[in-house]
């Protein structure tokens, strides 16, 4: 059966879990990404058919932008998906699985948008936008 993952927002509404290996943590600096969760966004992804959701109820989806839209919790307002519109993938807020992710982040994407207030310094690639082989929303 592979790698089971659980997740699940603050006040515990909406809960996920992620079957199969998750993709490296990519951190996200875009403008949006910084607004919605106010520093950055750190999400590793699935195969949309991979993920199960528990309470789809209780959830928004909000549609950020043409290209994409977010998913978060209406009751606790929890920031948990982000996905391309008909995406067969689905980004999820690396903060909201249950249990701690291996590894570290990846890569910066979107470096450009940061918030001033902060350093990138843990060694990992940055890109001004996206990067080689990763899906993100025109600029």
């Amino acid at each position: 059966m592979g790698e089971i993952h659980d997740g699940s927002c603050l006040c515990g509404a909406v809960r996920f879990r992620a079957h199969g290996a998750l993709r490296e943590i990519v951190a996200c600096h875009c403008a949006q990404c910084r607004k919605q969760t106010g520093l950055f966004y750190a999400a590793t992804n699935v195969k949309r058919t991979d993920l199960t959701i528990e309470g789809e109820e209780a959830m928004t989806w909000y549609a950020a932008s043409n290209f994409a839209r977010r998913g978060f919790c209406a009751t606790c307002g929890s920031a948990m998906f982000w996905q391309e519109n008909d995406g067969a993938w689905i980004s999820i807020l690396a903060g909201s699985f249950d249990t701690p992710l291996e590894g570290k982040i990846g890569r910066h994407i979107f470096c450009e948008g940061r918030a001033q207030f902060y350093d990138i310094e843990d060694g990992a690639p940055q890109y001004r936008k996206g990067s080689p082989g990763l899906s993100v929303a025109p600029a």
